[in-house]
């Protein structure tokens, strides 16, 4: 079980770090959380031979990579964690700059199984007073997630209260945020992290 547990904590890292997205949600969906090759497709809108074609293009990145058990998550520190603070302050009031501020300047943000690639400051804020404006009035439950900190994120609904949106996982490096992928499938993730399906306002 613990072999298992690290071989996906590593899986998950380089998927984070070396993969581009469609491959990244690939091997996500097929190698953590073993979906079928044809449910894959379905949701990524593909054939099974593009979904089996990058899962193996993203297993021969991983096998290159140089990955090993030495790449474990440290315990967070006294800094960690009060970089952690700061970004939930801010993601909640929606303050664009406290944001970006925390991020570092080629910090990515990405949203499997969608295309959606985010690599600068300008990118994120204008995806965030665009397209993503609905998550302003967020709040964020934080958690771990193959130990890196990771935060359930819910958004205002309609009816009143907040609705699961995403598994927002963190990487640090230094002393800023060097990526966030939100995953969205909260159905499924939410219960495994033991996150309510709803938040009072």
């Amino acid at each position: 079980m613990a072999v298992t547990r690290e071989s996906i904590k590593l899986a998950f890292v380089a998927a984070l770090q070396h993969l581009p997205p469609r491959q990244r949600a690939v091997l996500i969906l097929r190698e953590v959380l073993r979906w079928k090759a044809d449910e894959v497709a379905e949701l990524l809108e593909t054939s099974v031979a593009s979904v089996n074609s990058a899962l193996q293009r993203a297993r021969a990145t991983i096998a290159t990579s140089e990955l090993s058990s030495e790449d474990r998550a440290r315990p967070l520190d006294k800094e960690h964690e009060a970089l952690l603070a700061r970004y939930v302050d801010a993601f909640e009031r929606y303050d664009m700059d406290s944001l970006t501020s925390l991020l570092h300047a080629d910090a990515t943000w990405s949203m499997p199984p969608y295309e959606l690639w985010l690599q600068t400051h300008a990118d994120v804020v204008k995806w965030c007073l665009g397209p993503g404006i609905g998550c302003r009035g967020s709040r964020l439950v934080p958690t771990m997630a193959n130990g890196s900190p990771a935060f359930g994120q819910y958004k205002p609904a309609p009816g009143g209260g907040l609705d699961p949106w995403s598994l927002q996982v963190l990487e640090i490096t230094g002393e800023r945020i060097s990526g966030i992928t939100f995953f969205l499938d909260t159905a499924r993730m939410f219960p495994l992290f033991g996150l309510p399906p709803h938040l009072d306002s």
